[in-house]
């Protein structure tokens, strides 16, 4: 008989950006300068290894956070959904309205002009935690998106109820597979 060894995902959104527009694979640092909430959110999480988006400001927020634990190497399926020729726009300040409002309240096959489908985007992220599975519990500083994609995973809802979810900066959503998906906690601020 299979036995499944358990795996709880910690998953942190980085440090803020101060950014209003839409944040994919741009290298926007994060501003970690709140340094008793990055204490209170290093001494919340347990001792188990740390991964990472290539992004700055998940590396770096990874890093203020790791303390004695293992630094595993920054993995680039952790990046946030990419947004192509919206990069860096406001929302507002997209050219075509009627897409950007189709990418967001109906998330699948749907794309930025030059950038990745919600499907491409939960493709890349589970393959990314495919990787990650055999620890016990593991720590994953990633992106609003990336966190999102899990989320929807464990709860086995659609996009846009993923969507629905508030993941704010510094906070940690467990997920955990012990043969089947389940969500603990979403947006614990510790």
């Amino acid at each position: 008989m299979t036995r499944f060894h358990s795996t709880t995902f910690h998953w942190v959104r980085h440090g803020p950006t101060h950014a209003k527009t839409l944040v994919g694979w741009s290298d926007l640092p994060a501003d970690l300068s709140d340094t008793a909430a990055i204490a209170r959110l290093s001494a919340h999480l347990p001792d188990a290894p740390v991964v990472s988006s290539t992004l700055i400001r998940a590396s770096a927020t990874a890093d203020a956070i790791v303390a004695q634990r293992a630094r595993l190497p920054h993995d680039p399926d952790l990046r946030e959904i990419h947004f192509g020729d919206w990069e860096l726009q406001h929302f507002t300040e997209v050219a075509d309205q009627a897409l950007i409002r189709r990418f967001w309240e109906e998330p699948g096959a749907i794309r930025p002009p030059n950038g990745e489908s919600w499907d491409v985007v939960c493709g890349r992220v589970n393959g990314a935690v495919e990787r990650l599975m055999g620890h016990k519990d593991i720590i994953v500083v990633a992106h609003f998106g990336v966190i999102l994609t899990q989320v929807q995973r464990a709860l086995g809802i659609g996009g846009y109820e993923a969507f629905s979810h508030k993941i704010d900066n510094l906070s940690v959503t467990e997920i955990t597979f012990d043969g089947q998906w389940s969500a603990g906690r979403i947006n614990y601020i510790p």
